[in-house]
């Protein structure tokens, strides 16, 4: 994959991303101001976190594209799992926010009136902007942990909207005022699995494990399926950022492999099974004889 171009491309979806929501934030809180309504300032405090999540992925991502250097041999791309650990930490605020101001609404004994028709208005439009802005962020989320911290934060806000043009129809309909703190307590509850989510992957890098859906077993018996291995060992697999693992190996390798000077083909091959079969398209293998593991730590896989 071009990083180059994959960081240009998320550079571009987060920034339009970014104009989308900030121009429709000042929007929703003129109408959460005006309506009275607690969806819609929940809402607009979501958005508010969108804002700042975007811009710290779009620094992120500005930052991760960096070159490698002899002080940071890997590059800078962790930028974009720090980027996405700050905005799931926003998201898991804004959920707890919204539930307490929402509780807290439910049952105060004094009345929130709530005009559903100018709610109502400002949930369609913001609706209709959450949908730009996903399908703005759509298509680069599944290479990008920062454009995936985004997504989610933004597919929270049309569900948000959502809740908050049901909320308003309810009203209008029925008078039902305490629509508007239920719907704003969805909306919480909602938020809360993909905060969750999100902090998971963060700390699945952070704590360097193997990526989701990485079979450790099979990796081992492809390499050691290839002619002139003969077994493999002190495995690992971790990921530098969502969707870029890293792959290295100990393996141990037929003497006649050595003696013929094969090895140019053997990790050739090796490499290949790694990136044709696995999609690691980053791996390093230490051929050894047989018996040099003798020599080695054995606290590793």
């Amino acid at each position: 994959m071009d990083h180059d171009h994959t960081s240009g491309s998320t550079g571009r979806r987060l920034t339009a991303a970014l104009v989308i929501v900030a121009v429709f934030l000042l929007v929703e809180v003129v109408g959460a101001v005006l309506s009275g309504s607690l969806t819609l300032l929940a809402d607009a405090g979501h958005m508010a976190s969108d804002v700042v999540g975007l811009v710290i992925a779009l620094v992120a991502t500005g930052v991760a594209a960096r070159p490698a250097t002899d002080r940071s041999t890997f590059g800078y791309r962790r930028a974009e799992v720090l980027g996405a650990l700050v905005n799931g930490l926003i998201l898991a605020g804004v959920a707890l926010w919204v539930g307490i101001e929402g509780l807290r609404r439910l049952f105060a004994t004094d009345d929130h009136p709530v005009l559903a028709g100018p709610m109502l208005i400002v949930a369609v439009l913001g609706l209709a902007a959450n949908v730009a802005a996903l399908a703005v962020l759509r298509g680069g989320r599944g290479h990008s942990i920062n454009l995936r911290a985004a997504y989610l934060e933004v597919l929270g806000d049309l569900i948000g909207s959502a809740a908050a043009i049901v909320a308003a129809v309810i009203i209008l309909l029925t008078g039902f005022a305490a629509a508007d703190a239920i719907a704003s307590l969805f909306v919480a509850v909602l938020l809360v699995p993909r905060a969750v989510t999100l902090l998971r992957d963060v700390v699945s890098v952070l704590t360097e494990s193997a990526p989701s859906g990485t079979d450790m077993a099979a990796i081992r018996a492809h390499i050691c399926s290839t002619v002139g291995v003969v077994d493999v060992h002190d495995v690992h697999v971790w990921a530098i950022t969502h969707g870029s693992p890293v792959f290295t190996a100990h393996v141990v390798v037929d003497s006649e492999v050595f003696h013929r000077g094969d090895t140019d083909r053997l990790l050739d091959e090796l490499a290949g099974c790694l990136s044709g079969h696995f999609d690691v398209a980053h791996s390093t293998f230490q051929l050894e004889p047989a018996g040099h593991a003798e020599h080695e730590d054995h606290g590793h896989a």
